[in-house]
């Protein structure tokens, strides 16, 4: 698709990022990603892909189980799975429009996945997911050398095509809805487990499939910690509050980080705050098409550096969203990668000060030739009093 075409086809599905109603979801390209894929192919000559990663498995063709091979050539695509999707894999196959083939086999995968391999002379594998053991067991079976493939169909997964921004719009705002819901905890002294389970309760009730990772509750001296994971601490005034979560709709992701402070808040804990939502606000007016990642980086970087925080930013400012909740691009000082039209990207600055408290700020959003547009909504002061 041209650069043009593709700014326009984001546009358009920008128009209806609020919705959340499944009736209003626009369809996926589903039945075009393989042709693109063997373009990357060609480009790399390779002649065959097997493609093991699951999540690349269910892009290329719509199936979900949790077992299945898929075999890329110029004249097939063939999904390689066992009995216990006989019936759901073709179905989901022919839902997405996939032109692909499916085969279900107990006891022959690796013969089915040989015969459709073919003659094919060079044969890609994925690097990143097939097993040592894998490897040599194709080798031995194909007979011939082997090509570690890398990130060919992430290539595609890169840029989001309108049925898949209206997923994740769904999904940020299920996240919306779900803060909204249960935020007024926050001021009875519950724990972080209790809240944690409220608002992933409440995310699952509003029609998510589930958390697009393990939720983040992280208040008082655990929101120091960037990764903490919930604990029986009770929530308590004067705390800062680090909340970051994401729904899945349909299998893609959402993710939102939102720091509350409960009670009445010090001068230095609005100071901090008002600092990285400088920095996050910075970055968020940074990302375009055309601008590097590890510029959209520095931007938040110089902010916390002019506030005398720069030392307390002690990880990268964001990274892609989809299908998985950390996808390309990498949004860091050593990213290469250049931002385009249709990347969905997260842009979260936040500093850490032990034991006194930290603070992160979070928002998903879509990549546009004019700027970005933002699928998480929650205000950003959040003061609970």
């Amino acid at each position: 698709m041209a650069n043009d075409e593709h700014s326009d086809h984001v546009a358009q599905a920008l128009t209806t990022t609020g919705a959340t109603a499944r009736s209003e979801w626009r369809s996926m390209d589903t039945g075009l990603r393989l042709d693109r894929l063997r373009r990357l192919l060609h480009r790399d000559q390779l002649d065959a892909l097997v493609v093991t990663n699951l999540t690349n498995v269910r892009y290329l063709t719509g199936f979900t189980g949790s077992a299945g091979v898929l075999v890329v050539t110029d004249a097939a695509a063939v999904l390689v799975t066992d009995g216990r999707y006989a019936d759901q894999a073709p179905a989901q196959v022919q839902q997405a429009g996939a032109p692909v083939e499916v085969r279900v086999s107990g006891t022959e995968q690796d013969k089915i996945v040989v015969a459709t391999i073919g003659a094919s002379e060079r044969v890609g594998l994925e690097a990143a997911t097939i097993s040592w053991s894998a490897q040599l067991r194709y080798a031995a079976l194909l007979d011939r050398s082997l090509t570690a493939s890398v990130d060919l169909v992430e290539q595609l997964r890169v840029v989001k095509d309108e049925g898949e921004i209206d997923r994740m719009a769904a999904a940020a705002a299920i996240a919306d809805s779900a803060l909204a819901e249960v935020r007024h905890l926050l001021d009875e002294r519950v724990t972080e487990v209790e809240f944690g389970l409220a608002l992933d309760t409440a995310i699952r009730r509003l029609g998510a499939s589930g958390n697009s990772f393990e939720t983040i509750v992280a208040s008082g001296e655990n929101s120091a910690l960037p990764h903490a994971r919930p604990s029986d601490r009770r929530i308590a005034p004067g705390d800062l509050v680090v909340l970051d979560f994401g729904a899945v709709v349909d299998g893609y992701c959402s993710d939102m980080t939102r720091t509350v402070i409960v009670g009445e808040p010090s001068a230095e804990q609005l100071s901090m705050v008002d600092a990285v939502a400088a920095a996050q606000e910075a970055g968020v007016q940074a990302v375009a098409a055309g601008v590097r990642a590890s510029d959209v980086d520095r931007v938040c970087r110089d902010v916390l550096i002019e506030r005398g925080l720069g030392q307390y930013f002690t990880h990268s400012t964001g990274h892609g969203v989809g299908l998985d909740i950390h996808e390309a691009p990498r949004v860091s000082a050593l990213s290469d990668a250049t931002l385009a039209s249709g990347f969905v990207v997260t842009v979260e600055p936040g500093v850490y000060r032990s034991p006194f408290g930290g603070v992160r700020i979070e928002d998903t959003v879509v990549v546009t030739e004019a700027g970005c547009v933002r699928l998480t909504t929650s205000p950003k002061t959040l003061s609970i009093r």
